[in-house]
């Protein structure tokens, strides 16, 4: 791979909806620019973007792609990312180091939730972008509805380029809609120039003047002339495009064919004229040394620094680094310091990858996008810059993962393989987490939906050769009492020698503490019990408390004194008073009225306007009370609810479908309520059956 100054270098991000065509574009592009011989599908299974077996098997992106594209002197790093919701945080890794965004909409199922999830994205980074319309070789295709759709929602940021040209149902050229002419492909791949035909003059007066609504709103002058009636020059609208495209003040939307491969080249050009190159980017770190702001600014000629925004760890590749570098020149064996980790890293060769292949580079540039291998310590969202000038820099935020499942082993002896497996994908993919929940006895497998869970299980198994179960989790439920009882228990054995006794009165109540599992006291006069048998006693206390007599769920807010009891100078032991305690806990709280607690969320959904009345009657079918609907702005509201953590199992599947994907959620950890006799029933049964 050649070197590339920061000034002939392009990041771009793909985003649209799944199956929009964003990997085959990117397949098209590298196959025109040399990369491959031969142009692979997504159907075929042989793409650059979509190498992993499991993107392969299901069709679509999983993970994103790094394809860098030599293009007339300049470098395209494109980055394929997943369309679908259920792999956001790939999302959000390659958005953090973009420069600008191309958003990818279907000719034929046209502007989708996809759609319009990729403009908020590019609108909260405020990131340039352009539109690309693929498809445009299919007879459903419709480039029109397309840009009006685009304009209703967007307004006069919309600035059509180009217009499709059709004979005889053939997708064979297209209107330039700054130059005013049009242009037919020929057999040798090129286009030749002919007249607007008839039929186009309509749509491409619809489509200048969008067009140069967009230029003028670049600037006043502009504004005043176009008023005026006045013709804009085609230099003079280039030179407004490319400041308005930069600012995000005017979206092009261009059109083609990801199949024929037509539309590449247009593109490509655009890409390299419209959408700014690192150097005219800002970017600030801060130095740690004296916490002052650090302009990086992907200047060369400033102290090295590079943020790593993914991390590759395959068993088969190897564990790359992914990074953009933010200021000065890399060049192999530098070493470089991480803040975070208080390490150095020595980084050896310097590569840059192509999907799955890695191909080594002399140096990068700052503003460009390169990989480094075997790094000893550093992680995703680190920052490497030199020991003499320390710098950090914001790391990108990450997508939260609320959707869970019990996992466990399919064969034993494979927990420790499935635990380092696991670790090696949470360095890949930062929405996975594993918790080990041991009050229930249960090891949690994160992640962003059901969807993402089955693929992580997949992966597991294809990749790294081990079999995990997915199961419902075992709600958190407690147990705590609501009366006071006074018990007791004699613990009397007699086997030859030695025996055991103990004996304990206590009396068991609520405690008025329910953040804490058991309060103990004792009262004990005389020397009933003698104080060298408080520990036992307290032991068999801490003991029962962690699977109550009723469900075997944890207990809390319970008072257990010790008020009374009797010992034998022979025959008494800790372990007598122990047991006699946990037998006297566990009738004294079946006595005492206990009941089941169940834990309680607090949930924010935000969806458009049109689903909250579905979601609010779903909500309440799943015991929810919804406190609160709110408007927040572009069309959608945020429903506010207390849900039972029970009901959430599989509502991200549900809202994805009641909302076509355009619904999130999010929740937190509020309270523990009473459950529901039923439900309570339901629980008790079941534990007696374990």
């Amino acid at each position: 791979m050649n070197v590339f100054t920061t000034d002939k270098i392009r990041n771009v991000v793909l985003l649209g909806h799944g199956g929009s065509g964003k990997t085959s574009l990117a397949e098209a592009l590298t196959f025109l620019s040399g990369i491959t011989t031969r142009m692979g599908s997504v159907d075929a299974g042989n793409t650059v973007s979509d190498y992993d077996k499991e993107e392969i098997k299901r069709k679509i992106s999983i993970k994103t792609s790094v394809i860098p594209i030599q293009w007339e002197g300049y470098k395209v790093n494109l980055l394929d990312t997943p369309g679908y919701p259920d792999f956001v945080g790939e999302v959000e890794e390659a958005v953090s180091v973009a420069d600008a965004a191309i958003i990818v909409v279907s000719g034929k199922t046209g502007i989708e939730v996809g759609t319009k999830r990729a403009w908020e994205l590019c609108e909260k980074k405020k990131l340039p972008r352009m539109i690309f319309v693929t498809n445009m070789d299919d007879d459903k295709a419709s480039f029109r509805e397309i840009v009006q759709g685009l304009q209703e929602m967007y307004g006069k940021h919309i600035a059509p380029f180009h217009l499709p040209i059709r004979e005889n149902e053939q997708f064979v050229g297209y209107v330039n809609v700054i130059q005013q002419k049009a242009k037919r492909w020929n057999d040798k791949g090129t286009v030749d120039k002919f007249d607007v035909p008839d039929y186009s003059q309509e749509n491409l007066a619809i489509c200048r003047e969008a067009l140069l609504e967009a230029v003028a709103e670049t600037s006043e002058e502009f504004m005043e002339r176009y008023f005026g009636g006045d013709e804009f020059s085609e230099d003079e609208i280039r030179s407004a495009l490319r400041v308005g495209v930069s600012d995000g003040s005017v979206v092009p939307v261009l059109m083609g064919s990801n199949t024929l491969a037509r539309g590449m080249y247009t593109l490509m050009a655009d890409i390299i004229k419209y959408l700014p190159s690192p150097d005219k980017c800002k970017l600030a770190g801060i130095s740690t040394i004296n916490n002052e702001v650090f302009e990086a600014d992907y200047d060369f000629s400033k102290a090295k620094s590079a943020y790593i925004f993914k991390t590759i760890a395959d068993p088969y590749i190897g564990k790359y680094s992914l990074i953009k570098v933010n200021s000065g020149v890399l060049k192999p064996e530098d070493t470089l310091f991480n803040y975070h980790r208080d390490v150095d890293e020595r980084l050896g060769k310097l590569y840059t990858i192509c999907g799955n292949k890695v191909e080594e580079v002399k140096e990068l540039h700052a503003g460009d996008i390169g990989a480094l291998a075997k790094l000893g310590e550093s992680q995703t969202t680190d920052t490497l810059s030199t020991r003499k000038n320390p710098i950090t820099y914001i790391r990108a935020g990450i997508s939260k993962p609320y959707v869970f499942r019990r996992y466990k082993a399919v064969n034993k002896g494979d927990e420790d393989k499935i635990s380092q497996a696991l670790s090696k994908m949470m360095m890949e993919d930062l929405t996975i987490k594993v918790v080990n929940d041991g009050e229930n006895g249960q090891t949690l497998l994160y992640g962003i939906s059901g969807t993402h869970l089955e693929v992580i299980q997949n992966t597991l198994r294809e990749k790294y050769k081990v079999e995990i179960e997915l199961m419902k989790p075992r709600t958190s439920f407690k147990e705590t009492v609501t009366k006071k009882v006074d018990t007791e228990y004699k613990y009397k054995k007699q086997s030859g020698g030695h025996g055991q006794y103990g004996h304990v009165k206590i009396i068991l109540e609520p405690s008025g503490e329910p953040d804490t599992p058991y309060v103990f006291e004792q009262t004990v006069v005389g020397g009933a019990v003698p104080k060298n048998y408080f520990p036992a006693v307290e032991k068999g206390i801490a003991e029962s408390v962690k699977a109550g007599p009723l469900a075997k769920y944890p207990v809390v807010g319970v008072k257990v004194t010790l008020y009374d009891g009797s010992y034998h100078t022979v025959d008494s032991s800790e372990l007598a008073f122990k047991v006699a305690t946990e037998q006297a806990f566990k009738q004294g709280f079946m006595d005492a009225r206990p009941i089941l607690l169940e834990p309680i969320a607090s949930i924010r959904v935000v969806a458009p306007d049109q689903y909250t009345g579905d979601i609010m009657g779903d909500l309440n079918k799943r015991r929810a009370r919804v406190l609160g609907m709110n408007p927040i702005g572009d069309g959608y509201h945020e429903v506010l609810a207390d849900i039972p953590y029970l009901e959430l199992f599989e509502y991200d599947t549900k809202l994805y479908s009641m909302t076509r994907g355009s619904g999130l959620f999010s929740y937190e950890f509020a309270r523990y309520e009473q459950a529901p006799d039923e439900i309570a029933k339901k629980e008790i049964e079941e534990a007696a059956k374990a």
